[in-house]
């Protein structure tokens, strides 16, 4: 290129010294000047050509960089990293500052596995749950059912967030890293539920049952002292049993409320109770191990929220579909790996006193025996049907002092309210309780040859009790719609009606004719009845129900 500029420059210098008389030469000599410069512009438009296709060419042929991430410093210049599922010691680019390099940084590395530059974060990435934490490691589940897990480390970008179990994590595409937490929602539908405020004074006709439940859970709770100084271990866990309808929910509900009332007075600050209601059939799952990761999560979280200081509740209802009698036959059980889960977990809630585990039955008999043996679920309470007494006592919960009453029936009382009102539920509590032809409900026959007819007082729970004067409501709506400028309140016929439509229309009794549904709402022992008659009006003759 120096050479062809040399020429030119020679070559101006001749044209300058031909005289200006021989034109033809100069004119010649400038015709071949420019013809190099035309000739040095092609020259040098190839040479570009050509390193353009060198570079070309040589990036093509060159071998790829890989993508990996960065896990740790080893020595000056020198890191590890993985690169797939596979980890390499290598050697980083000079050029490359050292904070740049952070555990979870995405880098660059050439075909020697050198560390040759650092990537952006990687968009993507697996989502998976933390099933345990140790350290600044974390196990995390790979699948749904939590059967593979793998251990991964935290990205310095996380290394001071709080990680706790049941949380999500993305995971950097090389499996290794954690990079980013997704914290698991405060509440799940089979996990948590609101506790109205329910005073015991709500909790009609079960005074037997709430005292035993004071004296076995609210006493070590308020006065661990005591029970210290005689040995006494605080009772973990209870279990409601009875018939439905009869406010084993109810009372659950009414222990964490009350509990937590008088546990705050006591610590001379306000306690939230934590209130996890989970129903059996809800965590019961297909999945082989899901059902058990659930029951295992409920507790971790229970211990997570007792170590906050609130007072936990775990209310499970109908205990009995997922802490079923274990089979010993070769057939596969679900029971068979859910009960012992569950009992390794409530053996580990001993060192935690603001723990308490209440189950609710129909059919206790059903439940596994390792559930209630001692220091498991050391109290069971039965929640019995409501006597007479109870059944005003509910009645009057139900029936309040705000309710509408009848203006007929009320100037004929004289215009006070409390006496109408009192009278109303006398006479609906000893219209439900009478024994007569027109009561009769259930006829069960024994083994041993005999009958027992039960009326409608021998299957009144406290639901019944609240549908009766929810539908009294009813009619009375009923009426106010109809005459709009009239007054009307409820009446002692709307009332009878409600008792008399509740018992024959059966909403919440079974409609099915198998004698078991029947049984699990009467306090007899299955094995000494052979069949189950329900005595319903207009159905004469109705065929037994034979177990």
């Amino acid at each position: 290129m120096e050479e062809r500029n040399k020429s030119l420059e020679l070559l101006k210098e001749v044209v300058e010294m031909v005289p200006e008389e021989n034109q033809r030469l100069r004119n010649y000599l400038s015709s071949l000047e420019q013809s190099l410069q035309e000739d040095e512009r092609k020259a040098e438009h190839a040479a570009r050509m050509l390193a353009e296709y060198e570079e070309a060419y040589e990036k093509l042929t060159s071998p790829a960089n890989r993508t990996g991430v960065y896990l740790e410093s080893m020595d000056q210049g020198i890191a590890l990293i993985a690169v797939g599922d596979t980890e390499f010691v290598v050697s980083i680019d000079p050029k490359i500052e050292a904070d740049e390099l952070r555990t979870g940084n995405r880098v660059k590395v050439n075909d020697a596995y050198a560390i040759v530059g650092v990537l952006p974060p990687h968009a993507g990435g697996q989502v998976m749950k933390v099933s345990e934490i140790v350290g600044d490691t974390l196990k995390v589940s790979q699948d749904p059912q939590g059967t593979v897990g793998r251990i991964v480390v935290r990205a310095a970008s996380i290394k001071d967030e709080t990680i706790e179990v049941g949380d999500e994590v993305r995971i950097e595409p090389n499996f290794k890293v954690a990079t980013a937490i997704y914290k698991q929602k405060e509440t799940q539908d089979y996990y948590v539920e609101e506790t109205p405020p329910i005073s015991w004074d709500e909790v009609g006709g079960q005074d037997e049952a709430i005292r035993v439940i004071r004296d076995t859970i609210e006493g070590p709770l308020l006065y661990p002292e005591i029970y210290e100084k005689f040995g006494k271990k605080p009772v973990k866990g209870i279990l409601l049993y009875g018939p439905p309808g009869c406010g084993k929910t109810l009372i659950g509900k009414a222990t964490a409320y009350n509990l937590t009332q008088e546990y705050s007075k006591r610590v001379g600050s306000e306690v939230k109770e934590y209130f996890m209601s989970i129903s059996g059939p809800k965590i019961l799952n297909m999945w082989l191990g899901e059902s058990e990761r659930m029951v295992r999560e409920i507790f971790d979280i229970a211990r997570s929220k007792a170590k906050e200081g609130r007072l936990v509740f775990i209310f499970f209802d109908e205990a009995e579909s997922l802490l079923r009698t274990r089979s010993s036959g070769r057939w596969l059980n679900i029971s068979n790996t859910i009960v012992p889960q569950f009992c390794a977990e409530l053996d580990g809630l001993v060192s935690l006193e603001n723990v308490v585990v209440i189950l609710t039955s129909n059919r206790p008999d059903y439940i596994d025996p390792a559930v209630l043996r001692p220091e498991r679920i050391d109290r069971k309470v039965k929640i019995a049907r409501p006597d007479q007494g109870a059944v005003r006592e509910i009645f009057g919960i139900h029936f309040h002092d705000k309710t509408p009453l009848d203006p007929e029936a009320l100037a004929a009382e004289g215009g006070d309210y409390g006496e109408l009102r009192q009278c109303m539920i006398d006479t609906i509590a000893n219209y439900l309780w009478r024994k007569s032809p027109d009561t009769e409900f259930l006829r069960i026959h024994f083994r041993n040859g005999g009958t027992d007819t039960l009326h409608w007082r021998d299957l009144v729970s406290g639901a019944l009790i609240k549908s009766v004067v929810e539908r009294a409501k009813d009619f009375a709506i009923k009426r106010s719609i109809a005459e709009p400028k009239a007054n009307h309140g409820v009446r002692i016929d709307d009332l009878k009606d409600a008792v008399k439509a509740e018992y024959s229309e059966n909403e919440i009794f079974p409609k099915s004719d198998a004698a078991e549904d029947w049984l699990k709402l009467l306090d007899v022992p299955e094995e000494n009845v052979v069949s189950v008659k329900p005595i319903r009006e207009g159905e004469p003759g109705s065929r037994d129900r034979v177990i």
